[in-house]
């Protein structure tokens, strides 16, 4: 008998594991997301610049990132990146290597897009790339942030061959292009600088003259 029962009961949690595991499962995000999302949007004046709601507007990329906390399936990821790529635009000359020395400016400039009724940009404010926020650059700037890499020596390293000044560029444009839910900006898709200033970044980066590849 009592082997019947101790049958029974394994039967039994075989099929109740077998259930669970067929039940459908909840998408990442939480039960309270949509409300959390609607109370934010909220809290903004309505009497604000009209930016302020733009810069609140979400894409698909974005969306499709926030449900995934950042780690979306493969699949999913593939075409998240497959369509950042297809956004990507070029300077109108066609050189993806600038001015060198304008890109270490445009590298070291944390300012712009700053919103508020207190201290918001005044106009022809620049806005730069603040790469040093994440990344060490030239040495002889000591204060920078390690959320990303190390590109002292990138040129010098990865060379600047056509293929690897192309993918330099491109990563700054839209990082998304390569990795679905990045933490880099998409400095070129935002608007946030120019074709132009992004081709000068790649050259800071990537040109043997640039302090980032001297020793």
């Amino acid at each position: 008998m009592k082997l019947k029962f101790a049958l029974f009961g394994l039967c039994t949690a075989a099929v109740s594991g077998y259930a669970l595991a067929a039940k459908p499962v909840e998408a990442p995000g939480g039960q309270f997301a949509a409300e959390a999302e609607q109370m934010f949007l909220e809290s903004f004046r309505e009497d604000g610049p009209k930016e302020w709601k733009l810069r609140l507007m979400q894409d698909e990329t974005m969306k499709t990132c926030g449900i995934y906390r950042d780690n979306p399936p493969r699949k999913i990821g593939e075409k998240l990146e497959k369509a950042n790529k297809a956004t990507i635009q070029y300077p109108a000359s066609g050189k993806l290597m600038g001015n060198w020395k304008e890109g270490e400016k445009l590298a070291a400039v944390g300012t712009g897009g700053h919103i508020g009724f207190i201290q918001p940009d005044p106009p022809g404010r620049v806005k730069g790339g603040n790469c040093y926020a994440c990344h060490q650059l030239a040495k002889k700037e000591i204060a920078y942030g390690t959320i990303g890499p190390s590109l002292q020596h990138f040129g010098k390293i990865r060379g600047n061959s056509p293929e690897m000044v192309k993918y330099a560029y491109d990563k700054i444009y839209n990082s998304n292009a390569f990795t679905a839910c990045t933490n880099m900006p998409r400095f070129g898709l935002h608007g946030w600088i120019t074709p132009e200033q992004i081709a000068d970044i790649v050259a800071f980066l990537m040109d043997p003259e640039s302090p980032v590849n001297k020793d």
